[in-house]
């Protein structure tokens, strides 16, 4: 008897773990978007969109023997899935995939590929017309952005603002450093101990000149040493802020939430308490960075203890994460840093190796295998 496993969410982690038990169970992915969004290309396709068709993949090729419900999970009990629409399907094993969420441009705002395009091409547009740019946020995110407008307007002032009192903190001094050289090679002003006296008075992303106040200011990468002072930008961006997707769990599965919403997992990645619910990725309370590398791993695990489960064995896949935090940081074409881990501790990368890692199609090539799309 084949076991029916549901998916719910069909981001990186969702989307290996349905398309590796494809073969062998039943699978049910649900999933509101009509195409995976590489949200890691998303970036480049903001200051390039001629490459911004790199980035969509539908899901109709995913599965040859499953099917993919595009609806939104409402609520996930331990005996299967309801969406939207109330079609309730019954499930021998759930994965939750559901993810988390980012502010735009960091993930897209919308479940329609079409409309997440033609929003890309707007802000293009609009970043185009931009001199002064302000970026809320000095994580990975807003300063790939930073690099990137930097790379295709080298002319317009970018200005990235921070409350943290340090640039990438926790990361290795020797890679913050080169971080930090080359933002200020790019001439990327940065501000570290700063924030925002109010909200800019357009959304994130929509082009209209305003000047807001801040807070702090210690200085930094191409910064005024300990000045405060107000901002002025004809656009900005919010890189900061992630609110976790598990609200369908809130009535049915609360026990397995944190106050943050986070699902507790143990090391095979289950769901405490409950030997055939696993959840992976950004929804995991693991102590590790939410990166899309993270999630792949995960489904790893999920997709051998569910495979051992159907054959009847005992699942004895774990994962473990590292005290080293990777990351792989592009700005612009030319400029890059990153560290990975290491058995003696993180390994700062060269320009060429972070290249080599991530690669000139920032890996839209092991997508267009996943989704069969090539």
């Amino acid at each position: 008897m084949r076991r029916t496993v549901a998916v719910i969410g069909g981001g990186y982690g969702g989307a290996a773990v349905a398309k590796a038990l494809d073969e062998d169970t039943d699978v049910v992915l649900a999933e509101p978007k009509d195409a995976f969004v590489h949200a890691a290309g998303f970036l480049r396709a903001l200051v390039r969109p001629d490459w911004a068709h790199n980035i969509l993949f539908p899901y109709d090729k995913l599965l040859r023997r499953g099917r993919v419900i595009q609806e939104r999970a409402v609520s996930v009990d331990p005996g299967g899935v309801t969406p939207a629409s109330g079609a309730r399907v019954d499930a021998d094993y759930l994965v939750l995939a559901t993810g988390s969420g980012c502010p735009y441009p960091a993930k897209t705002d919308t479940d329609v590929s079409g409309e997440a395009l033609a929003r890309v091409r707007a802000t293009h547009k609009e970043l185009a017309d931009a001199e002064r740019v302000l970026i809320v946020g000095a994580g990975p995110v807003g300063l790939e952005l930073s690099g990137g407008i930097k790379a295709v307007w080298p002319d317009t002032r970018v200005t990235v603002i921070d409350p943290a009192g340090q640039l990438m903190p926790g990361f290795d001094p020797a890679m913050r450093e080169e971080l930090t050289a080359q933002l200020r090679e790019l001439g990327v002003e940065l501000r570290l101990s700063t924030s925002l006296t109010e909200e800019p008075p357009t959304g994130p992303g929509r082009a209209k000149t305003f000047t807001v106040g801040t807070t702090g200011g210690e200085g930094g990468a191409g910064d005024r040493a300990g000045h405060s002072a107000d901002i002025t930008a004809d656009i900005w961006f919010r890189c900061c802020g992630v609110s976790v997707n598990s609200g369908y769990l809130a009535d049915s599965l609360p026990s397995i939430r944190t106050s943050r919403g986070q699902v507790r997992v143990t090391e095979r990645l289950n769901a405490e308490g409950y030997g055939h619910i696993y959840a992976l990725g950004d929804l995991t309370d693991l102590d590790e960075a939410k990166m899309a590398g993270h999630a792949m791993k995960h489904a790893a695990v999920v997709t051998q203890n569910i495979l051992a489960q159907v054959r009847g064995e005992e699942p004895v896949a774990v994962y473990r994460t590292s005290p080293v935090p990777p990351v792989l940081l592009p700005l612009g074409p030319k400029g890059r840093v990153g560290q990975v881990p290491t058995p003696d501790g993180p390994s700062v990368l060269s320009a060429e190796a972070v290249a080599e890692y991530k690669g000139a199609d920032l890996l839209t090539g092991r997508f267009t295998e996943l989704f069969g799309t090539g």
